[in-house]
């Protein structure tokens, strides 16, 4: 199932002042995120610069994970960022662009969901993936890419992935233009990270994340190697750290880089 979709398509579907404004279009990349840094570094590409490919032959997630979709099927995309906040914050990327995909879908008019982190979901299966890597630049950050993957008009998965994963296609019974999803998601995109840069933190959109959280108030599983424990998710906080109420009250702040969170009788 294939539709138009190359550079200009997409900078027509893009309507915003700054995210996306300047598209890049390959047919095959090794991955959008280092095709960003590469640009970034070799080439001078600024703030905003969009990398688009049709496949990716080392596409990945969190923790070194491997991500592919078939060619003509899905959106595999990654958003350069240069921004003046420190290292410390660019964590809370990857929520706002989760946010940002979140907002997209539903206005495409699916009931769509957040599994905390970065993990977009359609009954209760995963539709978007996010990944988010800076580049130093001595003590601060140099660039930043926010690489997305969206499973768009996919007809079918793998058995091993079958109950786990989704495409808009699958949830709607009808196949999307990809380039209006871009730009919505660009659209998105740009008026949450302008929020956020306000404050440097989640605090600004902590209502409308916790509006999408899948995981808000449901028993979790945290998968700590150290100390594993149950749970029930309370919500975020201003970092983005997910909060979980043990069973004697206590609250532990989770940090998405150190353990995965998962649903105690599902994957969300």
């Amino acid at each position: 199932m294939s539709d138009l979709f190359n550079e200009e398509i997409i900078s027509q579907a893009t309507h915003t002042k700054w995210a996306g404004k300047t598209v890049h279009f390959a047919r095959e990349t090794d991955s959008t995120n280092l095709w960003g840094k590469r640009a970034w570094r070799e080439e001078g590409a600024g703030h905003g610069e969009l990398f688009v490919a049709e496949y990716q032959s080392a596409g990945r997630g969190r923790f070194t994970r491997r991500w592919s979709a078939p060619p003509d099927s899905a959106i595999t995309m990654s958003i350069l960022i240069c921004p003046e906040f420190s290292p410390q914050k660019a964590p809370m990327l990857t929520l706002v662009m989760g946010l940002s995909v979140a907002q997209a879908v539903a206005e495409l008019g699916l009931e769509v969901g957040i599994k905390w982190p970065n993990d977009v979901v359609v009954s209760r299966k995963k539709i978007c993936g996010i990944l988010t890597e800076m580049t130093m630049k001595q003590d601060k950050i140099g660039c930043a890419v926010i690489g997305v993957g969206i499973n768009v008009n996919m007809e079918s998965f793998p058995e091993e992935t079958a109950d786990k994963a989704t495409s808009l296609y699958l949830e709607s019974g009808h196949p999307f233009d990809r380039a209006q999803v871009v730009g919505l998601v660009m659209k998105h995109f740009e008026e949450n990270y302008e929020r956020f840069v306000q404050t440097e933190d989640l605090s600004g959109l902590k209502p409308d994340y916790e509006k999408m959280l899948a995981n808000l108030n449901q028993p979790v599983r945290v998968l700590d190697q150290n100390d594993p424990y149950e749970g029930i998710a309370r919500g975020i906080n201003a970092g983005g750290e997910l909060l979980v109420e043990r069973a004697d009250g206590t609250v532990e702040e989770v940090n998405s880089g150190e353990v995965s969170v998962r649903g105690l009788y599902s994957y969300v």
